[in-house]
């Protein structure tokens, strides 16, 4: 027998993806498959993709169900993942896919999310340099708790904490603009989301400074800046299912010559983030339904600033493939195993 998996929210976009990379896992074992509205009904009708086990039926999500596994992931809506947390056994890993457990100053949770706080877990981006030149992954090894990081946040922390560690970009002027794919926002019916309002149309939202993972990726940058950061980040939803493309620019404040090694020297070693050769610029259809992230640098010399573009699959290395590839590391099995690193563009 494998190492069996609840997942929580399983009728949701995440949810989907979390079974779907399971079921190829050599070491993961599906058990239940819970969710609130959907409780009741087959994975098939809400997940006809997963062939395999669309015969399984949603259970509800209470702590009863959920704490007869070894792991669980809660991918539940923000706020909703605290309280059936704190009732799961402490030796049970636990990856939550919402924001409850990410951030480290809860005024900021309240200040963004307007809730009482649920505390902070380990951080799951094994790749997030810090400035004392250690990542993330340290943290992760023997944790029963991870907190997986937000899918825009992944892609702005990738894109530019390179630059920030090795001290090529400033920390005080950041701005980051997303292409956003509609399954961010999850599978709840909401007109902006309609493929009528999507299609054709390019539409920027929760603008001016108010996006609930603004603290989150500040929280990532001054990790690796070594000091508070200055975030101007603006999302814009796309026509697109599923992905995210993120430019992200800072001042420059040392040689030309020694960006791009920053970049280089952080990720050389990492399976799943590839730093593209120069001249080739990352799209998002080369990571769909994969947990990498593609990414380039460039200077642009007359206005003194550096360009770092990140493409991740926000369901993929955004959510349910980094959540696995925590797993991975905190049961010891090797962080590649069962994570597909291919595309399947076009």
């Amino acid at each position: 027998m494998g190492t069996k998996v609840a997942v929580a929210g399983a009728s949701g976009y995440a949810g989907g993806e979390l079974l779907r990379l399971l079921m190829g896992h050599p070491e993961f074992e599906v058990g239940a498959v819970t969710a609130h509205s959907s409780a009741g009904k087959t994975l098939g009708e809400v997940h006809p993709q997963l062939t395999p086990i669309a015969h399984r039926m949603i259970e509800a999500s209470t702590p009863e169900v959920l704490a007869r596994h070894d792991v669980v992931v809660l991918a539940l809506p923000h706020g909703a993942s605290g309280a059936i947390a704190a009732q799961l056994p402490e030796d049970t890993l636990v990856l939550d896919c919402g924001a409850d457990h990410r951030l480290t100053d809860p005024q900021a949770w309240s200040r963004f999310y307007g809730t009482e706080h649920s505390g902070t877990w380990p951080y799951g981006l094994p790749e997030l340099v810090h400035a004392d030149g250690t990542k993330q992954r340290s943290a992760l090894g023997d944790a029963r708790r991870i907190a997986v990081p937000g899918c825009n946040v992944t892609a702005v922390s990738l894109a530019i904490a390179p630059g920030l560690a090795a001290g090529v970009i400033a920390p005080d002027d950041i701005v980051a603009v997303l292409a956003n794919g509609p399954s961010g926002a999850g599978k709840a019916l909401k007109p902006h989301l309609l493929a009528s309002e999507i299609l054709g149309a390019a539409t920027p939202y929760a603008v001016g400074g108010v996006h609930r993972h603004i603290p989150e990726i500040e929280q990532n940058l001054a990790a690796a800046a070594g000091a508070p950061v200055s975030l101007s980040f603006t999302p814009t939803l796309v026509p697109m299912s599923r992905g995210i493309l993120a430019t992200v620019t800072a001042k420059l404040t040392a040689d030309a010559a020694a960006a791009r090694p920053a970049w280089e020297n952080a990720y050389a070693d990492e399976p799943f983030v590839h730093l593209l050769p120069e001249g080739q610029w990352p799209t998002t259809a080369a990571t769909l339904g994969a947990n990498t992230a593609h990414l380039q640098v460039t200077v642009d010399e007359r206005a003194g600033r550096l360009v770092a573009i990140a493409a991740i699959d926000n369901l993929a290395k955004g959510t349910a493939g980094a959540a696995i590839q925590c797993a991975n590391l905190a049961l010891g099995f090797p962080e590649t195993l069962g994570l597909p690193t291919a595309g399947v563009a076009p």
